[in-house]
């Protein structure tokens, strides 16, 4: 008697693969890529080209030396390692330190663990990391911003904004404690990283990953929480010594960790409790290192720190196996 093998039972899908997911996460990010094209100028263009650019060919390269098929290379989770290494770049960085940058994140980051999906840090803070340590006066010239003018014959670009000539500036994190106008950290008037340009655009971008269920909203939550907590209280306390919790919720990269680099699919617990605990240790890390530590911003720090206890995360805070306890109990006379 033929015996039919087993099949898996019929489950819904929601119709969202790996590389659909991709490129809509690099969707909701462009419009803050863009606009920090537009303050930032040529520049800023210059560095998000050399890091997808070099980002693909790395890519390419590692599937060819392991026999895989190159056409993997455009399921989209290069481009956006790349994009997300470009906008936690300063727009003045030079292009060969940002290729060298997502070159480091491509292949330390997350070809040697195994490829996508087995890489235990998130390879773009990985690379920002890197770079900090290498490199450290590139990435803390942050360049002013020069947002282009509207004259009589149409708008009119500056030698700044195309590059031939820059102006270095100050980022907010470089002082904490003299923000007072929170319009200009909103949307993006202040010199910094491409990805500290407009908290509006990255939460906009945040929300609508949110809405179309490719994030859970547990993570950017607890995040936001962990570090507007802590310096909402140590600004009551000593305000004189520590920086509200409205200016560390808009100024350097808290929108973009919350909304787009902790939320990482394979570095983040997978537990709604796990991953509240994730992003509620992400911002309070990103709070002590911008308030106790040598470097302004704490963002790549704090991601990398938490992603090394992810496995423990999802460890004690696995949801239970369906048909693990028992619906009733006995009764003690039973």
């Amino acid at each position: 008697m033929a015996i039919n093998n087993p099949i898996a039972a019929p489950h819904t899908h929601s119709g969202l693969s790996t590389t659909n997911i991709m490129y809509l996460v690099v969707l909701a990010l462009s419009p803050a890529a863009l606009y920090g094209v537009w303050i930032f100028g040529l520049p800023a263009a210059l560095v998000i080209v050399s890091c997808c650019i070099s980002a693909w060919l790395s890519e390419v390269i590692c599937l060819q030396l392991q026999g895989k098929n190159w056409l993997s290379s455009i399921d989209g989770s290069s481009l956006l390692t790349a994009l997300l290494l470009a906008m936690s770049l300063p727009a003045s960085t030079p292009w060969w330190v940002a290729s060298f940058g997502c070159i480091f994140a491509i292949v330390i980051g997350k070809h040697v663990y195994g490829g996508l999906g087995h890489n235990p840090f998130n390879p773009a803070m990985l690379g920002r990391v890197m770079l900090l340590i290498c490199f450290p006066i590139e990435l803390t010239n942050w360049q002013a911003i020069s947002i282009p003018s509207v004259g009589p014959d149409g708008l009119i670009f500056s030698q700044q904004w195309l590059g031939i000539d820059g102006v270095s500036s100050a980022t907010p994190l470089a002082d904490l404690n003299q923000i007072v106008e929170w319009k200009g950290l909103l949307f993006g008037e202040h010199a910094g990283s491409l990805g500290e340009t407009s908290a509006l655009f990255i939460a906009l971008g945040g929300l609508f990953l949110i809405w179309r269920g490719i994030i859970r909203p547990y993570i950017p939550c607890a995040l936001l929480l962990g570090l507007t907590i802590p310096a909402i209280i140590a600004h009551w306390l000593h305000p004189q010594d520590f920086a509200s919790g409205l200016a560390h919720l808009l100024s350097g990269g808290a929108m973009l960790a919350a909304f787009f680099i902790a939320t990482d699919l394979v570095t983040s617990p997978t537990s709604p409790r796990g991953q509240i605990l994730f992003g509620a240790g992400c911002g309070f890390l990103i709070w002590l290192i911008r308030s106790f530590g040598s470097y302004p911003e704490g963002v790549a720090f704090a991601v990398l720190i938490m992603n090394a206890g992810t496995p423990v995360i999802d460890h004690y805070l696995r949801p239970k196996i369906f048909g693990s306890q028992s619906l009733f109990k006995r009764s003690k006379g039973a």
